[in-house]
Formats: structure tokens, C-alpha cells, sequence
């Protein structure tokens, strides 16, 4: 079944759950320190209010027992201020007291519930079917008429707010959700050559688009970076030195390495890793180069060196698309922000940009960089819709009921 859009949905009085990814950095208070998630959402949430829906939105932010694992309050405050009706927040999210909110709430108004990782069934994975038996979803469903998902950026997760709704409610995409899927459900269209950037430390995620895009000929060239670069440098047997290779084996990723060496193997006249590296060394800068690695004084490599720059910089002015997901370095310091900074500066520079990623995003904003064609909000699902498309919150939205279950 195609996916419907607001532009399929009767909204007028309508009383709407939207589920919207806003999970941003917070201060050691608990304000928010970045807002551009909540901005992003603001296109679909206007929409909504401005057409006479009474909004219910959802949310997650940060994880259990993390730091950044906190109530909505500010996130709705916030929200409060973006849009130009009244948006108020509740500390709960589906017991009697949230159901009696939104049945009160007037036309045009919209009130944010309570982290729905508060609840321990929001944090699993589940069968859609199943998500939709939860008491978060039963809890919610008998006050609602619809469901509009915008949280592309939590897409590739199958969690009730997610996934369960769709189960009893006409569901349709927010406007985050349209344009993420229309833009990179077409990358095979894109001009060529083609270059994909990856870095940062979703490395099994990395090496999944690296292999998908080698095989199925999207790619023309792959260049690695960040903790990426790393596994790849092990893959080709340089010892990058304890302090490097035991974050990955600690991450979990020591299988990641053979998986990058199979691919070397299969297409490594197509993937390019960094030739030198910088490190830390009495407060300052200093790169190595592969040959001088491992460090004898076992520093981590914090960002890619200048040969590496001058490669990938050569790569990125030649291409027609570039696509970068992930920093190349440890870019919040200053001392190695340089990688990034640059290699991102030349891929701007392409005929046609994608970024993904909210630590791209955030490199982004530090470097106020500007030209690029795409700045989507999620990492982990763009580089899945990358790959095999499947995002099981879309599906669901696919899946989902024409008419209100009885």
C-alpha cells in the first residue's frame, strides 16, 4: 500500500498522536542545549494546529540510567514558543489523567506527554503486532482518531510509539517523514560520480552501507574515516596501537574487523582509508603516518591527518553526489576538528549533498557550513533506508488500518 501524507487526512477537531524524535543535548540543569530537532518538527506540528487537530505528542529522550535520560517539560516549553498556539506539557503519557488531556484539548492546541521511555515497553523491540498491545498504545488509542509519525530519525526502531499505533489507527507521515523518504528512496538517481563519506562509531551500521552500496554499483568510491577508519586500517593489518583498537574491541566490534577485510578483498579498489592520523601529544596536534604507527607513546587517534585530507579532499571535488554520515574525528575539540571541517567543506561543494546523522548535524552547525541539499535528521535510520529501505516504523505506517478500529 502507498504511504498517506497529511495531505490524505481530515484533520479538523481530529484528536492526533504524533510521535516526533526531539532526544537533543541537554545542559548539566537540564535545559536544552540545542533545539534544532524540536525546529525540525515544527512544519508538521504548525500544520496540524494550524488545520484544527488537537495534538498529542510523543516523544523519547536520552536512555535509561544515562544522563541525558529526562522528563519532556522543557522540550514542551520549547515547542510553546515555536508554534503559535498553546502547547503544554504532562507528566504522563497513558494512564486516565493523560486521556482526559487530550480528550479537553480545543482545536489547534497540543499538549507533550511524558518520555515515553519512562516505560519500560517503549525500550524493547517488538513485533508491531505486539507493540500494539502495550499498555502505552491500549493506554492512548480509545481518545485518538489518528496517527502521524515523524520521528524518521527513530524509524529504523520497532517500539510501540513507533509501531503499535499503526495497528488501530488511519497513520500517515509528518513532514519530516515525507521528505526523508522521498530524497532517500531516490539516491539511485542522483548524479555520478557518487562518494559516500563515512565515519564517526556506528561502525556495524557503516560497514553494512559500505558493503551494499559496493555490491549493488551506487557506490563509485567509499571513503572511511573516524572510529570506521580504524576497523578498516586493522582489516589491512596496520596496528593502529592499543589505545585505538581497544575502544573497538570494547565497542563490541571485533567482528566488524574481518567483515571490513572481506570487503577489502571484494571491492578495495573502490574504498579508501586514512593514511595518516592525528593525536595528542603535550597539549597539541601531531599527525603520524602509518608508519610511525603505533604510537610509542600510545596516543588514540583523534582525527585524520593531512595526507588523508589531501586524498579525500582530491575524491570529494571530483564527485557529482557526495553522502557523509559521521564525523571524521573527535571534531568537539578544537585541536581536531580539521578533518571534519574539511573534507565536510568539499562535500558541500558537490553538484548534490546528503548528510546524515545528528553528530554530522551538530559538526555542521560547529563549522557553520552551508550548501548542502539534504541535512537528514537521523543516523542510524538513513544509513539503513541506505541500504535495504526496510524501517520497520515505516512499514507499519504502510500496514496501517484505512478506518479507526472498532
Amino acid at each position: 500500500m502507498p504511504l498517506e501524507t497529511l495531505d490524505d487526512a481530515t484533520l479538523d477537531g481530529a484528536a492526533v498522536a504524533v510521535r516526533v524524535d526531539v532526544n537533543s543535548p541537554l545542559t548539566a540543569d537540564g535545559a536544552l542545549a540545542d533545539d534544532a530537532r524540536l525546529q525540525a518538527h515544527h512544519d508538521t506540528l504548525a500544520e496540524l494546529t494550524d488545520r484544527g487537530a488537537r495534538v498529542a505528542v510523543l516523544a523519547h529522550q536520552g536512555r535509561p540510567g544515562g544522563d541525558q535520560f529526562s522528563q519532556l517539560r522543557p522540550h514542551a516549553e520549547r515547542f510553546d514558543e515555536l508554534l503559535d498556539v498553546p502547547v503544554s506539557y504532562l507528566d504522563a503519557t497513558y494512564n486516565q489523567q493523560a486521556r482526559d488531556t487530550v480528550e479537553a484539548l480545543e482545536p489547534g492546541e497540543a499538549v507533550v506527554l511524558e518520555n515515553t521511555r519512562f516505560y519500560s515497553e517503549e525500550y524493547m523491540e517488538l513485533d508491531p503486532a505486539v507493540a500494539g498491545g502495550t499498555h502505552l498504545v491500549e493506554g492512548l488509542v480509545p481518545v485518538l482518531d489518528y496517527y502521524v509519525n515523524d520521528a524518521f530519525a527513530a524509524a529504523h526502531r520497532s517500539q510501540p510509539s513507533l509501531v503499535g499505533f499503526q495497528q488501530h489507527l488511519p497513520s500517515y507521515m509528518g513532514r519530516v517523514m515525507e521528505e526523508e523518504i522521498s530524497v532517500l528512496g531516490n539516491v539511485d538517481e542522483t548524479p555520478r560520480p557518487r562518494v559516500y563519506l563515512l565515519g564517526g562509531a556506528k561502525v556495524s551500521d557503516s560497514v553494512d552501507v559500505a558493503w551494499d552500496v559496493l555490491e549493488s554499483g551506487m557506490a563509485d568510491q567509499v571513503l572511511t574515516t573516524g572510529v570506521v577508519g580504524n576497523v578498516f586500517l586493522l582489516a589491512d593489518g596496520v596496528d593502529i596501537g592499543d589505545a585505538s583498537s581497544d575502544f573497538i574491541y570494547d565497542q563490541g566490534y571485533w567482528d566488524q574487523i574481518d567483515r571490513a577485510a572481506d570487503l577489502l578483498d571484494a571491492h578495495g579498489d573502490r574504498v579508501r582509508f586514512p593514511q595518516d592520523v592525528a593525536v595528542e601529544r603535550d597539549g597539541e596536534r601531531h599527525e603520524l603516518g602509518l608508519n610511525a604507527l603505533p604510537s610509542a607513546d600510545g596516543e588514540a587517534a583523534m582525527d585524520v591527518g593531512s595526507e588523508t585530507i589531501r586524498l579525500y579532499r582530491s575524491v570529494l571535488e571530483s564527485a557529482e553526489t557526495v553522502i557523509l554520515n559521521g564525523p571524521a574525528g573527535v571534531f568537539e575539540d578544537d585541536l581536531f576538528g580539521r578533518g571534519t571541517r574539511e573534507l565536510y567543506a568539499a562535500a558541500s561543494e558537490a553538484s548534490y549533498s546528503i548528510v546524515g546523522g545528528g553528530d554530522t548535524a551538530a559538526a555542521i552547525r560547529k563549522f557553520d557550513l552551508t550548501g548542502f541539499d539534504h541535512l537528514s535528521t537521523g543516523g542510524g535510520a538513513c544509513l539503513r533506508m541506505l541500504t535495504d529501505g526496510d524501517l520497520p516504523a515505516v512499514e507499519a505506517l504502510r500496514n496501517a488500518p484505512t478506518v479507526r478500529e472498532a
